[in-house]
């Protein structure tokens, strides 16, 4: 039986970029249903360029899953929870989630398929299961559907804010105020196409800070994402001068600390069972790498002493 949805619109866009905003589909992924006639506007097929307005209806059929042909991996996968529907994986830095150019293999993606014989097919041949994504340098927590229906469930609530992720970051430079946010909208770069940045008319984006201790010339905080765009977290530190320590994309190129990439954690990981929306919260601890970096940056504390930190400022700002 073929998955459907619609939804009426909220802004005026091009129904390919609207489509990929509104939903978990990519905007390749948007145009190829809209050519097929899956995806409609106001109950007609139009081209993928065609602008939308305020109050039209978009409704979208899924065609069947494809097969997937990517090879299962015996990769270990550090598991915190799983059953019937979902599970939660923390993801170590330095694996990819899915296959792409150059990581044809050891993705996550990979590990899964060994690991469990069904997914959800809605994120394609290469992306099965995967609800949202980090990148390969930052470690932590992931969610992956097992089933089309946990897949549109979960992805209903990232879209809509009822999913929350929590990050510790090691940034560069004496962040002079205790917490901030910045809103500003991110779009892929103009000139740069493999990186992201801050562009007017870009996709809004919203994220959280808050200092959690200095070490002179640097500065460890709490993260909250109240949206998920690509490299939301590092394109945002960056714009206000403090990048992402370790960062050699939107930062230094050095390597300070011996880090192989840039010091960011996604640490927790709330959302609704997608079956009987039971609350779900799950904390991955900090990783050795992260750790080794902090002690090196001056911190006395032990990992379990920045959690149960971390812990506390999240009761304390709930």
């Amino acid at each position: 039986m073929l998955e459907r949805e619609d939804f009426v619109c909220g802004r005026a866009l091009r129904l390919d970029a609207l489509v990929a905003a509104e939903t978990e589909l990519s905007r390749t992924q948007a145009q190829r249903l809209i050519r097929d006639g899956l995806i409609t506007l106001n109950g007609e097929s139009v081209k993928p360029n065609a602008v939308t307005s305020v109050g039209d209806l978009v409704e979208i059929t899924y065609p069947e899953p494809e097969e997937v042909d990517v090879a299962a991996e015996d990769i270990p996968l550090d598991v915190l929870y799983e059953d019937e529907n979902l599970l939660v994986v923390n993801k170590p830095q330095g694996m990819v989630v899915h296959p792409a150019p150059g990581h044809a293999g050891g993705t996550l993606v990979n590990a899964l398929l060994f690991h469990i014989k069904d997914l959800s097919g809605i994120g394609g041949e290469l992306r099965p299961g995967i609800v949202h994504r980090i990148d390969r340098m930052t470690s932590g927590l992931l969610v992956v559907a097992k089933n089309d229906a946990s897949h549109r469930a979960l992805s209903d609530q990232f879209r809509e804010r009822k999913a929350h992720r929590s990050y510790i970051a090691l940034v560069d430079g004496n962040i002079r105020q205790d917490e901030g946010t910045i809103s500003s909208p991110i779009a892929r770069h103009p000139v740069d196409r493999k990186k992201m940045a801050i562009v007017p008319g870009g996709r809004e984006a919203t994220t959280h800070w808050r200092v959690l201790e200095r070490y002179g010339q640097y500065s460890l905080l709490q993260i909250e994402l109240e949206t998920g765009r690509t490299h939301q977290i590092r394109v945002h530190m960056a714009s206000i001068q403090h990048p992402v320590t370790g960062d050699d994309v939107y930062g230094s190129d050095k390597k300070p600390f011996g880090l192989a990439g840039q010091a960011l954690h996604g640490y927790r990981l709330a959302f609704l069972h997608p079956r009987d929306e039971r609350s779900m919260r799950f904390y991955a601890p900090v990783p050795e790498y992260f750790l080794n970096a902090l002690k090196k940056a001056g911190e006395t504390k032990s990992a379990e002493e920045l959690m149960e930190q971390l812990i506390k400022m999240e009761n304390k700002g709930e």
